[in-house]
């Protein structure tokens, strides 16, 4: 992807929208649409890593409440002609086809790789990758699985809806809390995810969310790993320009 003089590719994730309650986060919604109507302006590109929601879940005619500020304002940039693309995260990996059909906006459910200005970028949630994250390995088996998705998308949805929500926010498994502490360089599970990415060939940057923490790791002279943070406490995103990426405080 080429950008154009003046404009810059733009980077967010770990919104959390409706954690605890939609009421309660629509603060928080509303800042995150501030910050989307600036960066549209010089926007070539937009990147979002996933858990943009506490809970996304989409049944054959029904998608969650809520979010129609932010939803209505992805709709507008994508349909001016700027790319967004969305990574699903563990907290909305049961997207199937709203964004892409409503939106126009392409859905990854793995890391991706691309060519932005002259840099390589490895992109992805950063869910289950590496060493770490061991608790929820196990429960994405689960979340994963044909017969949780049927019994799932086969009951009410208003039940559907409160069973999730109650487990988006008391287990610490799947939402990720407990791991949102920095462990040092040597033992990042997503630092350390790069660099063995880095034995099959060269990266420039690896960005990546979920670990709700704002970080800038350098992976050797030439690579870097990156980790947006979150719109809950940091409200931190990416910037880059072409040859720089830089972490921005909103």
């Amino acid at each position: 992807m080429q950008i154009p003089s003046g404009k810059k590719i733009y980077f967010a994730s770990d919104n959390h929208l409706g954690a605890p309650t939609i009421e309660a986060s629509r603060p928080r919604e509303k800042k995150f649409v501030a910050w989307l109507d600036e960066v549209k302006h010089d926007a070539a590109a937009i990147f979002l890593l996933g858990d943009l929601f506490d809970f996304w879940f989409e049944y054959r005619t029904v998608i969650p409440k809520g979010f129609t500020r932010t939803l209505g304002k992805l709709a507008e940039i994508a349909d001016s002609g700027i790319p967004i693309h969305y990574f699903v995260g563990n907290h909305d990996l049961w997207m199937n086809g709203y964004f892409e059909d409503e939106l126009g906006i392409p859905v990854y459910h793995k890391p991706h790789e691309f060519k932005l200005g002259n840099k390589d970028f490895f992109i992805g949630h950063g869910d289950g990758l590496g060493p770490g994250d061991k608790g929820y390995k196990r429960m994405k088996k689960v979340f994963k699985s044909p017969f949780f998705n049927w019994l799932f998308r086969w009951g009410h949805p208003d039940i559907g809806m409160r069973i999730a929500q109650y487990f988006s926010v008391k287990n610490k498994l799947i939402s990720g809390d407990d791991d949102a502490k920095f462990l040092g360089e040597d033992n990042e599970w997503l630092a350390i995810y790069s660099k063995k990415k880095l034995q099959e060939r060269h990266r420039d940057y690896f960005v990546f969310g979920h670990r709700h923490l704002p970080l800038e790791i350098q992976l050797n002279e030439r690579s870097k790993y990156i980790n947006l943070g979150d719109w809950i406490q940091y409200f931190t995103y990416g910037e880059f320009d072409g040859e720089d990426f830089k972490l921005k405080e909103y």
